[in-house]
């Protein structure tokens, strides 16, 4: 194991700290356990007030957010050579049935949701939060086989990656509906 032990908590900005703590609370039943506020960032001293709120995603997970009043409006989280698909958090779903009750509930909002989308690995479904943060819900469905295979072909994976800078071909059985492990 390295140095960390886990993730103490991943923050982002969001645009209003209220209206976040309400969203994920009413779509994905996260329970908002801390808030601080301050008038001056303690890493930097900078004279900038700021709340910043945290979220237990489960799991002695937590997410955590800024609001910033005194910054330029948020107008996107990710940057402009970024594509808006990338950068997202992928949160753990214990089941289908939970998953897709996560999304007819934000559909019904008015939310839109894209999927679920069969990774193989997993099924996920996308959306947004207020602040277009970009979410997953993610249900397991790998195998043990599947993680035996996906494990020993990494590196050489990997490696022919680095050099073509072109999709490996390793694993395309998660992609090509045949179900079936490793090369055929």
């Amino acid at each position: 194991m390295g140095i960390p032990q886990g993730v103490h908590h991943v923050a982002y900005r969001c645009k209003n700290a209220k209206q976040t703590v309400e969203w994920y609370k009413k779509y994905l039943d996260m329970d908002f356990i801390l808030a601080i506020a301050e008038d001056e960032v303690p890493s930097t001293k900078e004279p900038d007030p700021y709340m910043h709120i945290f979220l237990d995603v489960g799991g002695g997970n937590i997410l955590a957010f800024f609001e910033l009043p005194t910054k330029a409006e948020m107008l996107s989280p990710a940057d402009a050579n970024t594509p808006a698909w990338t950068q997202h958090l992928a949160l753990k779903c214990d089941s289908i049935e939970t998953m897709m009750k996560a999304k007819a509930r934000m559909e019904a909002d008015g939310i839109e949701v894209i999927g679920p989308t069969n990774h193989t690995l997993f099924q996920s479904i996308y959306f947004r939060d207020p602040s277009g943060h970009r979410l997953e819900l993610a249900v397991n469905t790998t195998t043990p086989e599947m993680d035996k295979e996906l494990d020993r072909v990494k590196w050489e994976m990997l490696n022919e990656w680095d050099r073509t800078k072109k999709a490996p071909q390793h694993a395309r059985w998660m992609h090509d509906g045949s179900g079936r492990v490793g090369k055929h």
